[in-house]
């Protein structure tokens, strides 16, 4: 999944996420327009998924 779907498809993403994943917390989830980079990271972080495993993830939900 790409920046920009990542951004057009956040609030239905993030609500997903959080119920396959209730453990995360919102500033985990929290979103800004061009700081997709950090997101993920915290994502990843968080999940121990690495990059490829989080993309893989949002487009399953998306």
């Amino acid at each position: 999944m790409e920046s920009k779907e990542i951004q057009e498809k956040w609030p239905e993403l993030k609500n997903k996420l959080m119920q396959k994943y209730p453990h995360l917390t919102d500033e985990e989830l929290r979103y800004e327009i061009g700081k997709e980079g950090e997101l993920l990271e915290r994502l990843q972080k968080r999940l121990g998924k690495n990059w490829k495993e989080i993309r893989d993830v949002l487009s399953l939900l998306g």
